[in-house]
């Protein structure tokens, strides 16, 4: 069954391209796929000679969800599972580039300081503009009118700003934020369009950002969530955000937050313990669930006390302020991020090692697995749009 799941999916990746523009019930996501990087017993290795980076192109209007396109695109794995933001409207999609291979020594990786503009209603998709940010961007957002986006740099403590009109995206400046070493991650943004979390996995800080139109502030309010907040979500009814605090990668079982952004102001409410290295956290469209990729020692060399041969899918209810676990799935090895359909029901999770993207279904309180798309690298990261509501 999993072969013909595969075969299916293989053939909607070489017919997709021809019916992306007119597929009138698609719904988008994009997987971002790293080459340079691969796991080699616990230790993340530069690749010698990589092919090209690639993004996937997945319609999860479908069932099965097919693969619509692949083209080259630079990103990394390095930084939260959030390198990608598709517009509202699915016509855009753009993706940060945190390193590139040094070319003065071919077995390291070095910043880099790409944001990559892809046409996702040409047929085929395609690359319409290359943008500098600062440096090392990692987690970026857009809001959900579609007329801005920010990009959190990893190795410089700011986040670079960007307007969009229509196809057009133009840089509008940078926003100070802390040092380098601060380690800025990545950016949320409330459905209005009024106010940012910013996390910063260096020093431990979420920075609250204020924004009207393109002109962004750091409101010198942070909060405190737990060790190394790294991604970070914020509900589409704008009441709570969850944050994934990755830990020190010592074995510790680490945690995820909720952030009340009802309160005045805004705080940590409640803090819950899920297992070694949330990498990804993600909310449903509705913000019922919040899904929580957990590496759980799958990315750790074999002999280690804390290597597990697999990953956790672990999903809660949010009631309120607080998280309800009620279900977990297996997943891969070194995952990374999550992405649900619009209804909630379709759930896919990114793959490094295995060069995957896992679909879930999710019915009522039970999850189970539905299928594999196979990409072109390692699935660093995976997004669908956040559309207003």
């Amino acid at each position: 069954m999993a072969m013909k799941i595969r075969a299916a999916l293989c053939a909607g990746a070489l017919i997709g391209g021809l019916i992306l523009g007119g597929a009138a019930t698609a719904q988008i996501a994009v997987s971002a796929n790293d080459n340079k990087a691969k796991l080699v017993n616990g230790v993340s290795t530069v690749v010698q000679n990589p092919p090209a980076d690639t993004i996937t192109v997945i319609d999860l209007g479908q069932s099965p969800p097919k693969v619509l396109a692949e083209l080259p695109v630079p990103i990394s794995v390095v930084g939260p599972p959030s390198s990608v933001a598709i517009t509202p409207d699915e016509g855009l999609a753009l993706i940060t580039a945190a390193m590139k291979i040094n070319p003065a020594d071919p077995t390291k990786v070095v910043p880099d300081n790409k944001l990559t503009v892809v046409d996702l209603k040409a047929n085929p998709p395609a690359v319409i503009a290359t943008l500098e940010t600062g440096s090392s961007p990692a987690g970026l957002s857009i809001t959900r009118d579609g007329k801005l986006a920010l990009v959190a740099n990893r190795n410089e403590g700011t986040l670079s700003v960007f307007t969009i009109d229509g196809k057009t995206v133009t840089p509008a400046g940078k926003v100070a934020i802390s040092d380098a070493k601060s380690g800025v991650s990545h950016v949320a943004i409330s459905p209005d369009g009024r106010t940012g979390l910013v996390t910063r996995d260096g020093d431990f800080k979420i920075s609250v950002i204020a924004i009207d139109g393109t002109n962004v502030t750091y409101t010198k309010r942070d909060i405190h969530a737990g060790l190394r907040p790294y991604g970070i979500d914020i509900s589409s009814k704008g009441d709570v955000a969850v944050v994934a605090n990755i830990g020190i990668g010592g074995g510790d079982a680490d945690t995820i937050s909720v952030i009340d952004l009802k309160a005045k102001p805004a705080r940590v409410v409640n803090t819950v313990t899920v297992g070694q290295t949330p990498e990804g956290i993600t909310l449903s469209p509705d913000g019922s669930i919040c899904a929580v990729v957990i590496m759980n020692g799958s990315n750790k060399a074999k002999e280690s006390p804390f290597f597990n041969d697999n990953g956790w899918l672990r999903l809660f209810r949010v009631q309120g302020t607080n998280l309800v676990h009620f279900a977990d799935a297996a997943i891969g090895h070194w995952s990374q991020g999550a992405a649900f359909s619009n209804d909630g029901r379709t759930i896919l999770v990114g793959n490094m090692v295995e060069n995957d993207v896992q679909v879930f279904r999710l019915d009522g309180d039970k999850v189970t697995e539905a299928g594999r798309i196979p990409v072109k690298g390692g699935s660093a990261a995976v997004r669908i749009a956040d559309k207003p509501r």
